[in-house]
């Protein structure tokens, strides 16, 4: 009597096929897991979704898919440069204001309305114009009043909250030239600059970062008013540069310089 002949096996998938799916469920768990600990952004995640959909094929038959990658592009550049825009003036914003309750304090214990400390913003930075009489006495550059020391100390506080895309400069502003010595300080200039130079070593004294700070002086030659004792001042001014261009690579730059 003959056997029946057993029935063929359907033939299964590829061995390699299980591990494909193992490695893809591998790397969605990861990006699961990146995604989960990044900050959420509705904009952002609405894009991503966008771009995962053009990539997996999710676009309507009549899209012309070279347009719309020319098309999103575009606006991804555009929405990147406000957003940083926004981000820094908000910044500037908040750090002002901070700024802002640390001047009131300051000017509240203040004897002179002439002593009062003045803040002044603008796009992307801000001023506070500080009287010499409050840190300096006449004359003098040295900075030894423990007043003015603590209130630096609390503005160095504060910058060390603040962004680093912040850059600090310290400006010297004197009256008139009626410093003339053989010695330093020799002149306005002198006073001014060691002036700028004393509140900038103070400043690293309570943990500023060097390279975030810069001096200038200006003497006698950037008065604000006719009143000798307005223009007695010192000027801390936080500001972000957002366009640095390279004045080498224009063309008549050394013509220039002849």
């Amino acid at each position: 009597m003959a056997k029946d002949k057993c029935p063929e096996c359907p033939k299964c998938l590829p061995g390699w096929l299980v591990q494909f799916g193992d490695l893809m469920s591998l790397l969605l768990t990861f990006f699961i897991l990146l995604l989960s600990m990044a900050v959420m952004d509705k904009n952002k995640v609405e894009e991503y979704f966008d771009v995962m959909k053009k990539a997996m094929g999710f676009i309507d038959a009549s899209t012309d898919v070279e347009t719309q990658s020319d098309s999103y592009s575009t606006k991804d550049g555009s929405s990147n440069s406000d957003e940083q825009d926004i981000s820094e003036s908000t910044a500037v914003e908040e750090a002002a204001e901070e700024i802002s309750v640390l001047v009131k304090e300051m000017n509240s214990n203040s004897q002179s309305e002439n002593q009062e400390i003045e803040i002044e913003k603008d796009k992307n930075e801000f001023t506070l114009d500080i009287p010499s009489s409050i840190m300096f006495n006449d004359g003098e550059y040295d900075l030894s009043d423990p007043a003015a020391k603590r209130f630096i100390a609390k503005i160095a506080r504060l910058i060390r909250t603040m962004p680093k895309t912040f850059n600090i400069e310290i400006i010297g502003h004197t009256d008139t030239n009626r410093v003339k010595n053989d010695s330093i300080p020799r002149d306005a200039w002198d006073i001014s600059a060691l002036r700028s130079i004393s509140v900038v070593k103070e400043l690293i004294r309570n943990r500023i970062e060097p390279s975030l700070l810069k001096v200038s002086a200006y003497g006698s030659y950037h008065p604000k008013s006719e009143v000798s004792a307005d223009n007695r001042r010192v000027e801390i001014r936080f500001f972000t540069e957002n366009n640095k261009e390279d004045i080498l690579s224009e063309e008549n730059f050394f013509d220039r310089l002849e």
